[in-house]
Formats: structure tokens, sequence, C-alpha cells
């Protein structure tokens, strides 16, 4: 490296070049900082996410449907089918249906997880949380393994499997 220091003979004139060495320097350092850095702050797990747009249900004669709104007041309302049940009679319907389809299949040690009856729960779009929740919250205490929502796909749209 050679490093002017004016000519000769000249008068004292200030030097306008400015010397970039440094500032490379410099670069370079933080290039290889952030070429070292980099992979350790981006970590990724591995995981595989379902190729399904929507399911179409494939409802039984032994599963449960479920609707969920609110009434005017604010108060949730629940339809087993489509008579009206409270929280007190929710459990006691729930407690009975599961039982009847155990002693159907000839006791616990007999039901398969295909035996088992599911929940289907249709939730009002303006429906608190506190109603849908509370509603799988009974009826997973009850025994429901299988509790689901049904929703409604956009308009237009066919079921494909991706």
């Amino acid at each position: 490296m050679a490093m002017s220091v004016g000519s000769e003979g000249a008068d004292d004139v200030p030097m306008s070049d400015i010397n970039t060495t440094p500032l490379v320097d410099v670069m370079l350092v933080l290039l290889i900082i952030f070429l070292i850095a980099i992979p350790v702050v981006i970590q990724t797990v591995p995981i595989e996410l379902p190729k399904v747009a929507f399911e179409p249900t494939t409802t039984k004669p032994e599963n449960v449907s479920l609707s969920i709104t609110t009434d005017p007041d604010g108060r949730c309302a629940v339809y087993w089918n489509l008579t009206r049940v409270n929280s007190g009679e929710l459990l006691d319907r729930a407690v009975a249906k599961l039982t009847a389809d155990i002693a159907k299949a000839g006791g616990v040690e007999n039901m398969t997880p295909e035996d088992m009856p599911e929940v289907h729960i249709r939730g009002d779009i303006n429906t608190p949380y506190r109603c849908i929740g509370g509603t799988v919250y009974t009826m997973q205490r009850v025994g429901f393994a299988k509790v689901g929502f049904i929703s409604e796909p956009p308009p237009g749209m066919t079921p494909v499997r991706l």
C-alpha cells in the first residue's frame, strides 16, 4: 500500500481523497459476523402439515349432533339434534348415550376407536367462546374422545384431497 502525501513543490493543498481501507475492513468483519450468527438465530422444526382443504363429514347414526347459538339476552343455547337442552340435561343425555353405546358393544373392553361415537358441534359465528368451550368440556368430561366442529366451506368450493 502506498500513501500519498502530496506533490513536491506544490502549495499546501488539502488532500480530497477518502481512505476507504478502514471502511472495507469493518464491512468484511461485519459480513463474517453475520455469516456465523445467522444460522444460529434461524431455528426450524420439521413438521408435516396436512394437505387437505377440508374433508366432508361422514355422519354415523351413533354420532351426537350439537348446535350452539346465543339467545338475544346473551345466554347460551345448546341443541341436541333439534331439542334444546340446558347444561344439566346435556350432561345427563351424554352419559346415557355413552353408557348405551358401551353396553351395545358388550363393555368397554370391546370398544374400538371406530366404535366410539363422535360429537359434531355446529357453532354460530357470533357465539361467545364460553358457550362452545363449555360444551366441549362437558362432552370430554363425560368420555367422548372425538369432538369435532362442523363448518361451512367457502361458496363454490368442492371437497378435494390434495
